[in-house]
């Protein structure tokens, strides 16, 4: 038996006896300062001798492997909607939070110069707010019009290698010879 105590133990020996001091710290055998110097104590083990007294005042019966998880629900895929804040590309995203930025500051300016003067101010801020933020507004509606039109028109691949399908055709009427 003391033979077996110097032969040098495995990767897969270390992490049993992980599994075994793991199980104990669930079970409320060991504290964390405790299962944590063991474990660094197990991963530099070198033989089964350095590693039989990390578990040698533990119950046999602990279970070293813990209950395989179970297997994760099935879940139905989403179904494409509307593009939102979350599908919006970053761009845009930089775009709103800077003009967000600069309006809050105009109006807290606004504000402090109407508050120190006495009398509401003329509201200035409405000039930086309404023109940028309605080109920005116009930007994000053709942005989404446009991430719309590609949930709905998948690209070209393999089996079609011209991208969607044509749409009516409303160009110029035939030729005299053509039918």
């Amino acid at each position: 038996m003391d033979d077996r105590l110097r032969m040098r133990a495995s990767d897969a020996d270390r992490e049993e006896v992980v599994g075994r001091l793991r199980a104990a710290l669930d079970e409320g055998r060991l504290k964390m300062p405790e299962f944590t110097e063991r474990m660094g104590l197990a991963y530099e083990a070198v033989t089964y001798g350095d590693l039989a007294p990390l578990h040698a005042d533990l119950p046999a019966a602990i279970i070293a492997r813990r209950p395989p998880a179970p297997p994760p629900a099935h879940r139905p895929a989403p179904v494409p909607g509307p593009p939102s804040a979350h599908h919006m590309p970053v761009a845009l995203k930089v775009l709103w939070t800077i003009w967000l930025s600069a309006v809050s500051l105009n109006v807290v300016i606004w504000v402090l110069v109407s508050a120190t003067t006495g009398h509401a101010a003329y509201p200035w801020p409405l000039w930086v707010a309404g023109p940028a933020g309605a080109a920005l507004f116009g930007v994000t509606v053709g942005v989404s019009h446009i991430q719309r039109g590609r949930q709905h028109h998948p690209p070209a691949g393999p089996d079609r290698p011209y991208g969607p399908p044509p749409g009516p055709y409303y160009g110029p009427p035939p030729g005299p010879g053509g039918g």
